[in-house]
């Protein structure tokens, strides 16, 4: 039986979205937010662009591809994508958690496309050397958010492709190297890894994303809000900051804040670092922890920061589904109440277990804090579930 613990993580947040603010955030850090003036003024469109530019600069985008900001999340910015962009090529789709299966979605029922769909189930990624990547255009999900697997590298992406690789990187992006040679479209949400507020969505092109833009007009209508072109010409206006829709310029200055906090601590190398840092708290605790386990299957592709647990007890795996859904529900509700854990559940689609965010604005501190309280709410679980039978 664990006892229960004395010290507490310092903030709670282990969502995995929107996820915990940067150490020190405060609501001081929106002061110079551009509250009641237009996105289509000159202070508008200089905060705009300015969330464009540090973007680049952190994440290190190289300088031909465009950025753009754009409606719906990152949801909006990968179908943004499928809509104006697939049909010329065969489309090849991997998915191995839910929001994989909404891209595979979108192209065998929405868009009729047929695409060759490769499935991999919760925790295990599908065989990606049977995509021909080179001949084909590929939709994948580097980071699975709900399933905690990643991509170990980018290394299966033929380097002399002819299609595009339209890649959903929203739990990787700041988090995990990105193999920008072998990626034409990027997307990502600010609630994520940066920690920012929902609603926004981050489209990055290609200079050969752009060519198929400009050279392909889809077989079906094009919704407003995913209009890239204008008479067959990329409207760029969208990649310096004249967004299709009205943006909360409060969020836009809390991405901004976000990012200047980045660069403050070291860019790029000092994000990766952190999500490393914190992942491996988790990881070190489940491998000397017998009742619970990894989601993921292989360890090259442990996931960073939507780091997803499943209960590994054989007590309570021998009494089923329902008692191991019971247990995890009960950890997850019960520190909760503690306020030690906030939305620590796993995704809704997924095996019954944990997810905790493990991104670069959760202190690893937390994290060790965190640990002892998980033993203990699961032998209470434990003990609840053996005083029912």
């Amino acid at each position: 039986m664990y006892d229960r613990p004395d010290a507490r993580p310092r903030v709670p947040n282990f969502s995995s979205g929107p996820c915990a603010k940067r150490p020190g955030w405060n609501l001081d850090a929106l002061r110079d937010a551009a509250l009641g003036r237009s996105h289509r003024s000159a202070l508008g469109k200089a905060k705009l662009k300015q969330a464009i530019d540090l973007t680049r600069t952190v994440l290190r985008v190289p300088d031909d591809y465009r950025i753009g900001i754009v409606p719906a999340s990152d949801t909006g910015a990968v179908e943004m994508a499928m809509w104006t962009m697939l049909g010329p090529k065969t489309v090849e789709v991997a998915a191995w958690e839910a929001f994989g299966l909404e891209w595979v979605t979108d192209a065998l029922k929405e868009l009729k496309i047929s695409p060759r769909v490769h499935k991999g189930p919760y925790g295990v990624l599908p065989d990606l050397s049977a995509i021909d990547t080179k001949h084909n255009d590929v939709v994948f999900t580097w980071n699975g958010t709900a399933a905690g697997v990643k991509v170990p590298n980018g290394d299966w992406i033929a380097a002399d492709r002819e299609g595009l690789t339209i890649c959903d990187a929203t739990s990787a992006a700041f988090a995990q190297p990105l193999a920008w040679d072998k990626l034409d479209v990027v997307t990502f949400s600010w609630q994520k890894v940066m920690g920012g507020e929902a609603a926004h969505g981050m489209l990055i092109l290609s200079p050969r994303a752009v060519a198929r833009l400009e050279s392909h007009t889809p077989a079906w209508p094009v919704p407003k809000v995913f209009r890239l072109t204008k008479g067959g010409t990329l409207i760029e206006g969208i990649f310096k900051g004249d967004t299709i829709n009205t943006p909360s310029m409060l969020a836009v200055e809390d991405y901004i804040d976000t990012l200047s906090w980045a660069e403050r601590i070291g860019g790029l190398d000092a994000l990766h670092a952190r999500a490393d840092a914190n992942a491996r708290v988790i990881h070190d605790w489940v491998a000397r922890t017998p009742w619970i386990g990894h989601l993921a299957a292989d360890p090259a592709t442990y996931s960073n920061t939507g780091v997803c647990l499943v209960l590994a007890d054989p007590d309570v795996l021998a009494r089923g589904d329902a008692a191991v859904a019971a247990v995890a529900s009960g950890i997850v509700e019960r520190l909760d109440h503690e306020g030690v854990a906030l939305d620590i559940g796993a995704y809704r689609d997924a095996p019954a277990g944990l997810r905790i965010w493990c991104g670069a604005t959760v202190e690893a501190a937390d994290l060790q804090a965190l640990t002892p309280w998980l033993d203990w709410a699961f032998a209470q679980e434990k003990a609840k579930l053996a005083q029912a039978a």
